[in-house]
């Protein structure tokens, strides 16, 4: 079976990446779920109601987010009623929604899906490392496989995840650098693994963002308000095959498409 993961979704842009790259790829690749971080969909900075909604419209099988989650206030009380939406779980006791979920696939596979955020260079929060393996565990009773969206800034948090996780969960993939990573590899045990999905949205852009920005904000250290770039877009993200039987990795593959209007 194949799972496609897509790289942190950006604006209006990459939401409209998402809608005409989407049936190619669903085409082609054939997954039985589609994952993907959506915590800078509405308007590059957060997820609402509407754009979370629009999104799994276009099939998307269960949206994940980081640290913009808490950006739009209207998104917590869809947080709550919607398992198909997941924040961060080593956010601590309170936080409205929840940091996994299992959904059951048109095949008859039960599969978990866990969101974990960094804590190197992103704030303080619970162990990543010990959530982690306390929802795996749990997570390994009720499920088929399980398979993990880590939104974290350094490689070595990130790359520590997967071999931490190697051999209880079918793949670790990273998120929030919006830089896809040409590490995606099989881990011994039979995890698959990638650092950073990529980003889905305005390819000419720093991250998303207009460039003259950017490049403003670095020569004159003055902070500017961001703006969305326009232009050509791009879907980023992986295609993990799974063998649903042992619930192991057998082959995971970068994708890098550009989106034709």
């Amino acid at each position: 079976m194949n799972l496609l993961f897509i790289g942190d979704i950006v604006g209006r842009p990459g939401r409209r990446a998402v809608k005409t790259a989407l049936p190619e790829l669903v085409h082609t690749y054939k997954p039985d779920a589609i994952i993907s971080n959506a915590e800078n969909a509405a308007g590059g900075l957060g997820l609402t109601q509407d754009t979370a909604e629009e999104l799994l419209g276009l099939g998307i099988s269960v949206l994940t987010t980081g640290n913009h989650v808490w950006q739009k206030k209207d998104l917590y009380r869809f947080l709550e009623d919607n398992t198909r939406i997941l924040r961060p779980a080593n956010y601590p006791p309170g936080a409205p929604g929840k940091g996994a979920t299992v959904i059951h696939l048109s095949n008859g596979i039960r599969l978990g899906v866990v969101n974990l955020i960094g804590r190197v260079f992103m704030s303080p929060l619970d162990c990543p490392f010990r959530v982690a393996d306390a929802i795996v565990t749990e997570l390994s009773e009720e499920c088929d496989l399980i398979v993990v969206d880590f939104h974290a800034e350094a490689t070595s948090e990130k790359i520590a995840m997967g071999w931490f996780l190697d051999g209880r969960v079918a793949c670790v993939v990273g998120t929030h650098t919006h830089v896809q990573t040409a590490d995606e590899r099989i881990l011994p045990k039979g995890t698959g693994y990638i650092s950073d999905l990529g980003m889905t949205g305005p390819t000419n852009s720093v991250l998303g963002v207009r460039t003259d920005i950017i490049i403003d904000r670095f020569l004159t250290g003055l902070p500017r308000q961001f703006q969305i770039a326009s232009g050509p877009t791009e879907l980023c993200g992986a295609v993990v095959s799974v063998d649903y039987g042992t619930g192991k990795a057998k082959a995971i593959q970068r994708i890098r498409e550009a989106a034709i209007d």
